[in-house]
């Protein structure tokens, strides 16, 4: 990400397009790719552990955004994974023991009901071969003790029923809310890890844009970080001279204040014209055009971002 306003970009490019002293000697600058740390949603900003120039480790705390809202919402979804994981597992076992019990002996007067129906049903029998009464009373009896079986096949049915667990698809129902729930409290308390950003790598802090008390939009970034290996150094080439570059190439640096000679390794060519006004490209104008090169530095111990430098190339490929 560009470090400088454009019109800055413009003039180290025109600068580039000017006459040199030395043609081998180019004009550039150092620029940085800075990490920016910012939260997946829009919070006030509790409090900022780090200030500009800050060195930091990886995993540092930065800084913290208000998690209330986070902290209830993790509060909702673990009690929804416990009520899921409860109703889960009470349908994977039968009734409870005092309802096992209460069906025992609904059962038990179910037999001793039907026992008496039979007994009735029998002694009738007995006095219609004898004749003391008619056929009709028997039907009667028939149908009474016919009741009182199918009543005592109803209680052992719900009995054999009650001691089992629910029907497989009530449970697997049962299992996948339990997973939807567990689910909402994870996303959850991602969340609210989201709320306290840390350092991603080892960097210098480069700047903090916000203060704590302040609102921070989603996606904004609180926390510029620089990494050791973020600097590179941007030069314009005329189209002249493109020839004695290529990726991997090394070319020399020098800056104010560099003691040491340093070295870049090319990484990029831009493959067109950069920073020019429009030319009609014609043999006559081809010494107007400039390609913008990116190269990494060998040693930035001694660079900083914005500072000018200027860039020998090599001699032409051999």
């Amino acid at each position: 990400m560009k470090l400088w306003p454009w019109s800055l970009t413009c003039a180290l490019a025109l600068c580039a397009c000017g006459p040199a002293t030395d043609a081998g000697l180019m004009s550039g600058y150092v620029e940085a790719d800075l990490v920016y740390v910012a939260s997946s949603s829009a919070g006030t900003l509790e409090s900022v552990s780090v200030q500009r120039g800050d060195a930091v480790a990886q995993g540092q705390r930065l800084y913290t955004l208000d998690a209330q809202a986070e902290t209830l919402a993790r509060q909702a979804a673990e009690a929804r994974s416990e009520s899921a994981g409860a109703q889960a597992r009470d349908l994977r076992k039968g009734r409870r023991p005092i309802e096992l019990e209460a069906i025992d002996q609904q059962l038990a007067q179910a037999r001793a009901t039907l026992s008496a129906s039979s007994e009735a049903l029998e002694r009738n029998q007995k006095l219609v071969r004898e004749g003391f009464i008619a056929d009709i009373r028997l039907d009667d009896l028939r149908a009474s003790r016919d009741r009182d079986a199918a009543r005592l096949r109803e209680l052992q049915a719900q009995r054999e029923l009650a001691a089992k667990a629910a029907r497989s698809d009530q449970i697997d129902a049962a299992a996948a809310n339990a997973r939807a729930a567990r689910a909402d409290e994870a996303q959850a308390d991602w969340r609210a890890d989201q709320r306290t950003r840390s350092a991603p790598v080892a960097a210098q802090v480069f700047d903090v844009m916000f203060r704590a008390g302040e609102w921070v939009n989603a996606g904004v970034p609180v926390v510029a970080l620089l990494p050791p290996d973020a600097l590179k150094v941007r030069f314009f080439v005329p189209e002249a001279a493109l020839a004695q570059l290529a990726v991997g190439r090394d070319v020399a640096l020098s800056c104010d204040g560099c003691t040491q000679p340093l070295t870049a390794r090319v990484r990029w060519i831009s493959p067109r014209a950069e920073f020019t006004p429009p030319v009609i490209y014609s043999n006559a104008s081809r010494g107007k055009l400039v390609f913008m090169v990116e190269a990494v530095p060998s040693d930035a111990r001694h660079l900083h971002a914005g500072q000018p430098v200027d860039v020998r190339l090599p001699g032409p490929p051999a």
